[in-house]
């Protein structure tokens, strides 16, 4: 199972755009408290979090409360990473996380620093200091999936029929 974990997301936006990448992807979503907002239905629909009922996500206490539960590989984004989102073979054959922290600070250092292996970096110009939370984790997650192939998801248009263009462009 692919999972992305956010580490005590801060702006609602951002988790909302995450959430719709994980319902397009099939992955499960898992927060990490505290969060900066509120997950009731005024603030998820304010939000644009239309797609919470489309896909699984739970919710965490703590970083230690999810991470002693969840046995797995885990990989974590973060500006001070050395390797980049492709140099990692991810498997299907293992439960994988896909950490990201929150906006302001990122993922705790001492968790990264327990993980150094396991750090990545999103390769930029070099005075940009990061990526969109959001960005960064659709990112990631397709290298995941391209390197796995695409498992389950559909490669033609399914909603409007895979000939649509044939079907309505006039010549």
């Amino acid at each position: 199972m692919r999972n992305a974990v956010l580490y005590e997301p801060e702006i609602p936006q951002n988790t909302g755009n995450i959430m719709r990448t994980c319902a397009a992807f099939g992955w499960v979503l898992h927060l990490i408290e505290p969060l900066g907002f509120y997950l009731d239905e005024a603030h998820l629909k304010r939000a644009g979090m239309d797609y919470i009922g489309k896909m699984e996500y739970h919710v965490w206490p703590d970083w230690q409360t999810f991470y002693e539960s969840h046995p797995g590989e885990y990989y974590f984004t973060t500006r001070y990473g050395t390797k980049t989102p492709d140099s990692f073979s991810y498997s299907a054959e293992k439960d994988l996380y896909l950490v990201f922290g929150k906006e302001s600070t990122g993922i705790d250092k001492e968790i990264l620093r327990n993980h150094l292996d396991r750090c990545m970096r999103i390769p930029m110009e070099p005075d940009a200091r990061c990526l969109n939370v959001s960005n960064t984790a659709a990112i990631c997650m397709y290298e995941v999936e391209r390197q796995l192939g695409y498992p389950g998801l559909s490669r033609e248009e399914v909603q409007k029929g895979s000939d649509f263009l044939q079907r309505s462009c006039v010549l």
